[in-house]
């Protein structure tokens, strides 16, 4: 873990959207690293799963040691936020993904790989969010998952056309689309708060655990 101060926010950089994702943690106030190897994951107080291919990114992070530390850090409280792929790998059970597909888990959700289309089939909309001040975010939908169906547990913070595509349980936020691609940094913002929280930070206390 970092020492008190600035948080130190790891991003998955295994495959996927890692650049942007490192520039928009930086503009809401962390200090935000990529994460390829256990040792590296260890010292981080939050972690981003960007967006990709979900099969891939579970590949690779079994290839390269990390799934199981993976599992570990979500159940010992890691503040985790998964964007598109991301939500894939946070999500419990997955809809259309292939036989041997893993996910880290940590969120009671189940979710549909690839639900709003294919890459052509990419779009954008305005989404409300809860916990976002400021109006609706600009949602980048790309091969875009939604969530089928929410446990007890888990809150959706945010819809569209009919489908769940924001959700949070505790420590872990998901996105069906991606913000760190637009320019606003707000949904950032608020994973942010979320690990300054779980850092007990007096900064982050507006996003305490649910």
């Amino acid at each position: 873990m970092s020492t008190p101060g600035t948080p130190t926010v790891g991003v998955l950089a295994l495959q996927g959207d890692v650049r942007e994702h490192l520039a928009a943690l930086t503009a809401a106030g962390t200090r935000p690293r990529p994460v390829r190897r256990p040792e590296e994951l260890a010292g981080v107080d939050g972690l981003v799963i960007p967006g990709g291919e979900s099969t891939t990114i579970s590949k690779l992070a079994v290839a390269f040691g990390l799934m199981e530390p993976l599992r570990a850090r979500v159940r010992a409280g890691l503040p985790v936020y998964g964007t598109c792929a991301g939500m894939i790998m946070v999500a419990d059970k997955i809809l259309d993904g292939r036989e041997d597909q893993e996910t880290v888990g940590g969120v009671d959700m189940i979710v549909r790989r690839n639900a709003f289309g294919r890459q052509n089939e990419s779009f954008e909309a305005a989404v409300d969010m809860a916990g976002v001040e400021g109006g609706p975010v600009e949602g980048v939908f790309i091969r875009a998952p939604w969530v089928e169906s929410v446990g007890a547990r888990a809150e959706v913070l945010a819809t569209y056309a009919g489908h769940a595509v924001a959700v949070r349980q505790g420590r872990v936020l998901a996105t069906s689309f991606h913000p760190e691609l637009t320019g606003d940094h707000r949904v950032h913002a608020l994973f942010a708060a979320m690990v300054r929280a779980a850092r007990g930070d007096d900064a982050g206390r507006i996003a305490h655990d649910r």
